[in-house]
């Protein structure tokens, strides 16, 4: 089935809509809702075009932010890397980058952090930022550790919509200036009122939502990605943040699992196909027509059946094999064909994500927009460096 004319989606059970997720559905867009806000087209982002032009004057951008302040901008970059010249480095954990020291290039820094206490991003642009460099900081409105600092380095500071939590910034200033300086087009990711208006999406989204849940209240809580393709990585990445920090809650939840393939055949397929069932997967494939091909001059009788096959056919048809043999022994699945690469398929994707999460906390009874958990392990990592 056509999600969108560039996305083809396959969902092992076809339902008909469901009445109440279709209402959900309704009340979630008249909200007065900032994320849904940034993901139409309309949304007005709060750095002019002529700065912009200033920042893309940059070879090597710099990222410094955690979870959803870097996630989404860094599937963008993975993505649709074939068509961004421009160098991006993300600092996304406790980790220094070798290649920084060897790129001899102007840089900017993009410090992005919702709270501007974040401790990671705090720590590496300890390390990596100075006075003299080109620093934006991208934070709340409000006094923090990076907002003081900000201010003591004289720079330029964007200020993070306080109503859009990091998971659900990727179509606000968070995703969409990255993604300008990358030199795409922001306005082919925002897609929101495009998208509900169209039958075949929202049939699809509520069918697939509607399955999710039933899943899950069959004890089902694993789901398992498997992807086909290594630039889509980060994409589910972002997923699994959405999903988890999003559902975990008050002992519920989905397990968001990313296993790479056809790379995982070789590990933990015999698990996903004979070992426990409270797994339910997601199939990922994306079309690639430049994928290099087989070499036929050195190519052996026994296996001519690879002539002139590239990688990514190779791919589909494992992809394909794996489809036939979960159908067959009637293992729950998903499947996304991606026929093109562009900002409008990764916009579609994104906004079928956000909204299956929104959704299905819906039925779960969940507010999908906190996470108190992680507050604890926070709170307890200053006070053993304070004691320490």
């Amino acid at each position: 089935m056509k999600l969108t004319k560039n996305i083809s989606f396959k969902n092992y059970k076809n339902l008909k809509t469901n009445k109440k997720i279709l209402n959900f559905l309704g009340n979630i867009k008249k909200e007065n809702n900032e994320i849904l806000k940034s993901m139409n087209s309309t949304y007005k982002d709060s750095v002019s075009k002529k700065k912009i032009l200033e920042y893309k004057k940059y070879k090597l951008i710099r990222l410094f932010g955690m979870g959803g302040s870097s996630l989404g901008a860094q599937s963008i970059y993975d993505f649709l890397k074939h068509k961004i010249k421009k160098i991006f480095l993300f600092y996304d954990n406790l980790e220094i980058s070798k290649k920084d020291s060897k790129i001899n290039k102007k840089k900017l820094n993009l410090i992005i952090s919702k709270s501007g206490n974040t401790l990671e991003t705090i720590s590496t642009t300890n390390i990596l930022i100075n006075k003299n460099q080109k620093n934006i900081f991208m934070i709340e409105n409000k006094k923090s550790y990076l907002m003081n600092l900000a201010n003591k380095l004289k720079s330029e500071i964007i200020h993070h919509n306080n109503f859009i939590g990091g998971r659900y910034s990727v179509f606000s200033e968070v995703g969409m200036i990255p993604a300008e300086l990358m030199g795409l087009n922001v306005n082919k990711f925002r897609q929101f009122n495009k998208l509900v208006d169209n039958k075949r999406f929202i049939n699809s989204l509520i069918s697939n939502v509607f399955n999710i849940y039933q899943l899950n209240k069959k004890k089902k809580f694993n789901s398992i990605i498997l992807n086909y393709d290594n630039s889509s990585s980060n994409l589910f990445y972002w997923y699994q943040q959405l999903t988890a920090e999003s559902l975990g809650k008050k002992g519920k939840g989905i397990f968001p699992i990313v296993s790479n393939m056809p790379k995982d055949n070789h590990s933990l397929m015999q698990l996903y196909l004979d070992g426990p069932s409270n797994n339910f997967y997601t199939l990922f494939f994306v079309e690639d027509k430049l994928s290099k091909k087989i070499n036929n001059q050195i190519l052996l009788k026994s296996h001519s059946y690879l002539k002139n096959k590239s990688l990514n056919e190779i791919k589909k048809s494992q992809f394909k094999a794996t489809e036939n043999i979960f159908r067959k022994k009637k293992i729950p699945f998903r499947s996304f064909y991606i026929k093109k690469r562009s900002e409008e398929t990764l916009g579609e994707l994104f906004t079928f994500f956000i909204l299956e999460t929104l959704l299905l906390a819906q039925l779960m009874k969940i507010n999908p927009y906190d996470q108190p958990a992680v507050e604890s392990i926070k709170k307890d990592t200053k006070k053993i460096l304070i004691n320490s």
